[in-house]
């Protein structure tokens, strides 16, 4: 019998207060995302309901982590921070970082923020997009790299960003990009995988975020429509989180 897989989700936010009661914090938002790609990946090593064993990590608060040796696979979620921000928490968390890229054995998800804080953790520049946001499902052009490793041609996830990553570290691999970001997704075998998406959204958290921020006038009128419009749309979250753990049981 296999050892639970154990996956430490380092919570880099807060959801709104909706989705944060319903789903118990980004925490509780990726446990559900990794159960539910452990049972449709349905691989002999990982079995959905025993062989997870997910932990959290609040790194804003109380910049708390877990030793490395202690887990298997790590996910580095999104958050409405700026991944080139320069707070303490946020230094310590690259610092983190690139000691577990480092480490042989461990895995790591970075997604949106966390996509970022991987590739600042590698030397690389996280900035404002000239062209703006890009929100709600999107469709991401993969590259041969990308095809190969999630099993599609092209890939549909729930974006909700306009902080890009500038250009791939060396020696990472191009996964895809859109009209909007042309790095959206890397890769290092062995070591990570990244999505400037948001596999772990659905319908309900891309409206509830959507319909926030228009009404904070974060997003304009057009840009809440346009969102809302597209958040209901089929996503291959599902198929990002198997081949996170693919990579966690190489």
């Amino acid at each position: 019998m296999h050892r639970p897989l154990r996956i430490a989700v380092l919570e880099c936010d807060t959801p709104p207060e909706k989705i944060n009661l319903k789903y118990d914090g980004y925490y509780g938002v990726f446990s559900r995302l990794l159960r539910r790609s452990a049972e449709t990946l349905q691989h002999e090593q990982l079995n959905p309901d025993s062989g997870l064993e997910i932990s959290r990590w609040d790194v804003v608060t109380e910049q708390a982590y877990p030793e490395l040796e202690s887990v298997d696979g790590i996910v580095l979620t999104g958050s409405k921070h700026n991944a080139f921000e320069d707070a303490p928490w946020i230094l310590k968390l690259v610092e983190f970082t690139k000691r577990a890229i480092q480490d042989p054995r461990v895995k790591l998800l970075g997604v949106c923020f966390g996509h970022q804080i991987i590739a600042r953790a590698l030397g690389v520049q996280v900035s404002r997009s000239a062209a703006g946001w890009e929100i709600s499902v999107c469709e991401v052009n993969l590259t041969p790299a990308g095809k190969e490793l999630f099993g599609l041609d092209t890939l549909q996830l729930h974006q909700m960003h306009r902080d890009i990553v500038s250009k791939y570290p060396p020696d990472t691999i191009p996964l895809g990009d859109s009209p909007i970001c042309q790095v959206q997704g890397m890769y290092l075998p062995g070591r990570f995988i990244t999505v400037q998406g948001h596999p772990e959204f659905n319908e309900e958290i891309a409206t509830e975020v959507v319909t926030l921020r228009g009404a904070q006038g974060i997003f304009s009128k057009e840009q809440t429509e346009d969102g809302l419009s597209r958040a209901a749309k089929p996503h291959d979250g599902d198929v990002v989180g198997m081949a996170f753990l693919r990579l966690c049981i190489e």
